[in-house]
């Protein structure tokens, strides 16, 4: 593959086509860990490691994995690096491990890793593969993270609560001081449900603008190459 087409498999995954906010897939770990930057964006650094490294391998397999057995095979696959994404963050990261507790192991079943390994991996070249798996990581990272700014803004007050799980020492942002009440709704599953739609709303709304100025403004048709000169 060329760049360009590297660039398109990354803005199809980043933006086109996200997880997240146009596919609405893997709703159970988004909904459920985004109650802060600092676990939402944790989540999906583990996704885009998982995503990038089960592309990887299945692409360079591909030829060698029997058609009526590849899910059984890919799965196998997935649950194999995601047990060595969760060593690892319980060796080295242990007290974010205890927070994000089951949802590390659950993306063996997420939808978006087995997706992205059948629609994409399983048919292109390791390269592309690999770009496809990090930028659709990438895209639900960027999901988690604007998702868990808005409900820990909005349902504490503060901004990357628990950051000392990751630097120690390390405080949060007091945004609107220690008498913040909190909202806890923001918090809670309906909160997520409803950030979730102003992002899915927002992003709508970005596309359909896109559209109308395409419409106002179709590019100036190109002379055909044979068409004669005019004279001087």
């Amino acid at each position: 593959m060329d760049t360009q087409a590297y660039r398109e498999i990354a803005w199809n995954g980043i933006w086109k086509q996200n997880c997240g906010i146009v596919q609405i897939l893997g709703l159970c770990p988004i909904l459920a860990i985004s109650t802060n930057i600092v676990n939402a964006v944790s989540l999906g650094l583990a996704t885009i490691l998982v995503m990038a490294m089960s592309n990887l391998v299945i692409a360079a397999l591909r030829n060698f994995i029997p058609y009526e057995i590849r899910i059984p095979v890919f799965i196998l696959i997935i649950a194999a690096l995601v047990t060595v994404v969760d060593l690892a963050f319980n060796a080295y990261l242990h007290e974010l491990y205890l927070v994000l507790g089951i949802f590390i192991p659950l993306i063996v079943t997420n939808c978006i890793v087995l997706a992205r390994v059948e629609a994409f991996a399983a048919k292109n070249e390791p390269g592309g593969s690999t770009v496809d798996g990090i930028a659709m990581g990438i895209g639900l990272t960027l999901v988690l993270a604007v998702l868990g700014a808005m409900r820990e803004v909005v349902g504490s007050g503060t901004l990357l609560s628990g950051i000392d799980m990751l630097i120690p020492g390390a405080q949060p942002i007091v945004l609107f001081g220690d008498d913040y009440p909190g909202f806890l709704i923001a918090i809670l599953p309906p909160g997520a449900f409803i950030a979730l739609g102003c992002l899915i709303a927002g992003r709508n709304w970005i596309e359909a603008r896109k559209q109308a100025r395409a419409r106002a403004n179709p590019p100036a048709p190109s002379a055909p190459a044979d068409a004669p000169a005019e004279p001087a």
